[in-house]
């Protein structure tokens, strides 16, 4: 919320998104995320989006205090979650698309490790 309020006095589109990330990225498909307890559609479609990205990266990259999942595990963990963390149809699109993300996530972690 602090970000959000950091993030709401700026006229950039770009920023108006950033802001309604930073306050709904943690709500849960099924409403029982925070801070407002959002559900479903309600839930601004940016943010439903990267909440599964965010899952994603989080799980599926090294950390200091943990390691990678196999992103098998980490297909397992949506799909466990579709419909109450995660927006189905959204969901289902991340999965289909799993090729095309990993190609992604592959040129990143060069422009990071470079």
């Amino acid at each position: 919320m602090i970000g959000a309020e950091i993030l709401s006095s700026r006229d950039s589109v770009l920023l108006k998104m950033a802001e309604t990330v930073a306050l709904t990225h943690h709500e849960k498909y099924d409403g029982s995320g925070y801070p407002a307890g959002t559900e479903g559609e309600d839930i601004p479609l940016i943010a439903r989006i990267l909440a599964i990205a965010d899952v994603f990266d989080a799980v599926t990259c090294e950390r200091p205090y943990k390691k990678a999942w196999p992103v098998e595990n980490a297909i397992n963990l949506i799909k466990e979650e579709r419909g109450k963390h995660f927006d189905p149809r959204l969901a289902d699109l991340f999965i289909e698309s799993l090729d095309e993300i990993l190609a992604v996530k592959a040129d990143f972690v060069e422009t990071f490790n470079e």
